[in-house]
Parts: C-alpha cells; structure tokens; sequence
C-alpha cells in the first residue's frame, strides 16, 4: 500500500516523506522506552529510559545535522516530536527519581 501511495509522490516528496518515517521510527522507540507503547516484541509495557534517551538523542542529532534542508512541513514535524518526547522524557525521569528516592527513604 504505501509503494502505491509512494508511485504518486515526485522524488522530493518521496524522501520527505521517508525522512517523516524514520522521525515515526524513532518517535516509537522513545515511547517504548517511555513505558507509554507497547513493545510489539514482548506485547509488554515496558521502560527502558536509556533507551529512549539514545532515540531521543538521535533525533536530536538529525535536527542539528539537517538545518536549512527541511521543508517547513518536515522541521515543523521533528521540532514537534523532539517537543513532545522531552516532555515525555522529563516526566518520566521525574517519576524515576521520585521513585527512587523514596525506595532510599524507605531503607533509612
């Protein structure tokens, strides 16, 4: 289905279009980590913050290194993703410590 869609499309939206799809990619191995989707492997809601950093991290990077070739549509769509994985991210470590710290207050 999607080379069908992809048969319409010029070269140019073809790439942006991949480029949006490997944004997808890394957006669901960050929520993943995030213990906010299920992973399709284990069918488990699992968190794995590493994990999500470095897939966070590489989006971050993909930022930086494709300044200026964006479309509007494309850096709209990856500054909004990095946005909400940050959040995401920063809620969940807040969790962690929290967490964490009570574990400490616990043994105390």
């Amino acid at each position: 289905m999607m080379d069908k869609k992809r048969e319409n499309l010029n070269e140019e939206q073809q790439e942006q279009l991949l480029f949006m799809m490997l944004i997808q990619q890394h957006q669901q191995i960050a929520m993943m980590g995030l213990g906010k989707l299920q992973n399709p492997a284990t069918q488990e809601m699992e968190k794995d913050l590493p994990s999500s950093k470095y897939a966070i991290d590489t989006l971050a990077m993909l930022k930086k290194y494709t300044k200026g070739n964006l479309s509007e549509e494309a850096k709209g769509y990856l500054e909004q993703t990095l946005t909400t994985l940050r959040m995401n991210y920063a809620d969940e470590a807040k969790k962690k410590e929290a967490s964490s710290s009570e574990d400490s207050s616990d043994e105390s």
